[in-house]
């Protein structure tokens, strides 16, 4: 929507407009308007910053040398990565107790990252930005010399 100066607007109203009445209803509508959209805007949480997290599939318990199945997750910028887990199993437990989750219930972290809603895992503050598994290659932090 195109933005326009609340002046320029009163001098556009003045010289298309006769009605002073008019002008000043229509004016004291707008700058209602605007308290209200001002409002709304304070109104609003305040905008969570995330950081990117790379939760591994790591049945063994082995990185070396193997590619696994891993999922890109989000979670804020000041939370304890160690509890992301602990999310998703909450994200789990809620989408289960939900009708469509007691039809069809998930039983593993693949299941709940694929199947649950976004909604549910916002509730946790958990973005899963992967809802399909992405390969993790594991390797040595050094590039070598010569």
């Amino acid at each position: 929507m195109a933005k326009i100066d609340i002046e320029k607007l009163k001098h556009i109203l003045h010289r298309n407009e006769s009605d002073i009445q008019k002008i000043n209803d229509i004016l004291n509508d707008i700058a209602m308007e605007l308290q209200i959209e001002q409002a709304e805007k304070e109104a609003r949480p305040p905008i969570v910053k995330k950081q990117f997290i790379t939760l591994i599939a790591d049945n063994e318990g082995v990185l070396v040398d193997r590619d696994f199945a891993s999922w890109v997750l989000q979670i804020p910028e000041e939370a304890n990565p160690q509890a992301v887990i602990d999310k998703i199993h909450q994200s789990a437990y809620t989408y289960n107790a939900t009708p469509k989750g007691s039809r069809f219930p998930v039983k593993s972290m693949g299941e709940t990252l694929e199947s649950v809603s976004a909604k549910i895992f916002k509730e946790n503050d958990v973005w899963v930005k992967t809802k399909i598994p992405v390969l993790a290659v594991s390797c040595k932090n050094q590039i070598p010399q010569g």
